[in-house]
């Protein structure tokens, strides 16, 4: 703080920052929460032959937030992969990510960095079905690419290294990129794999659907369960309430580090002026009891001795109020008698 008592720029910065970490990691920790708590009543239903008979019961017949659980089969056609053979499935996506390294001016060493080049995602309308034979029921999924968990399984990945001739390498040394390769990827959802669904699901005349929630609800298409996949939520939730109290108590303790200090300035100055109130009174009282020829010698005695004359300029307050002998005698470190405020250097005073 400065002389003033008020907070410097720099502890505002700091106090506002840390202000406004704290809140933003409150506000994903509350949508965690409120995520995981959504997921925590929604209604779990079997993939069985009383499906039908569930959602006919149900208001609208619909229910809002269901877990359902099934293996995935074609309604037609599928995906073949195109690497692997009799590889087929539902969803099929092909990344093409460029790797590089890229020199940092600050720290003076190669990052990596790395960005996607071209992306393609394929679907085919699918089913949920049970995985036991037998059982006339299926769940028709829509809008698969809505689901913030999409359980594909990596089926290929390759990486193509760059390659590159001396002038090549000296070039990219200057520019500071370094070209490392492309890396080709097939992720694919495949027929028969497990899949939890967690969404609306809703009965339209014979046939049964899940899509994504209204109201702003998550919608889930994930190869864990539903207890694992509960458990990973949780456990997002508990990282980000930890991350919220460590920067809520940093901004704590920033605030009372700013408010104590500013107290203690406070209180600091109300004793200042207390001294400089008893230091005027003392002299006036002296002053009053002298003879009219003593009066001018007290007025440049010392504050300290009242016998010897003021010889010293304290800076950087200004203050003439002592000799050079109670001076030297001050405590250290040294600071001046009327204001106490640390003295830098000392002029001597001459008297003409």
């Amino acid at each position: 703080m400065d002389s003033g008592g008020r907070p410097s720029l720099g502890q505002f910065i700091l106090l506002g920052t840390s202000s406004v970490v704290t809140a933003v990691l409150y506000s994903v920790y509350r949508q965690k929460a409120q995520v995981a708590q959504e997921l925590k009543g929604a209604k779990r239903i079997h993939l069985g032959e009383d499906l039908k008979n569930i959602l006919s019961e149900a208001p609208g017949k619909c229910v809002p937030y269901a877990v359902i659980e099934g293996a995935v089969r074609s309604v037609k056609e599928t995906l073949n992969s195109q690497f692997v053979e009799n590889c087929k499935g539902v969803i099929q996506r092909l990344t093409l990510q460029e790797h590089r390294m890229v020199w940092n001016r600050t720290t003076h060493l190669w990052n990596d960095y790395s960005k996607i080049i071209h992306q393609r995602t394929n679907t085919v309308p699918f089913d949920l079905v049970p995985h036991e034979d037998g059982v006339a029921v299926a769940v028709r999924v829509l809008k698969p690419l809505d689901a913030q968990d999409l359980g594909l399984e990596t089926v290929y990945e390759k990486f193509h290294p760059s390659i590159q001739s001396f002038t090549d390498v000296i070039g990219h040394y200057i520019s500071g990129e370094r070209p490392k390769g492309i890396q080709e990827t097939e992720e694919m959802l495949k027929v028969g794999a497990t899949l939890t669904g967690v969404g609306e699901l809703v009965l339209d005349s014979s046939s049964v659907r899940l899509q994504p929630p209204k109201q702003g609800m998550q919608y889930y298409l994930s190869s864990q369960d539903f207890d694992s996949l509960l458990q990973r939520q949780e456990s997002s939730v508990r990282l980000w309430k930890v991350l919220t109290l460590v920067f809520g108590f940093t901004t704590c303790a920033v605030l009372f580090f700013i408010l104590r200090k500013h107290y203690l300035q406070r209180q600091e100055r109300q004793r200042l002026m207390q001294m400089e109130k008893e230091f005027q009174e003392r002299e006036a009282q002296l002053l009053s009891r002298a003879k009219p020829e003593d009066r001018e010698s007290l007025k440049s005695a010392c504050v300290v001795c009242l016998s010897s004359f003021k010889s010293c300029v304290f800076l950087e307050c200004g203050h003439v109020c002592s000799c050079a002998e109670c001076y030297r005698a001050l405590p250290e470190p040294k600071r001046c008698p009327v204001c106490r405020q640390e003295i830098v250097r000392v002029v001597p005073l001459y008297n003409s």
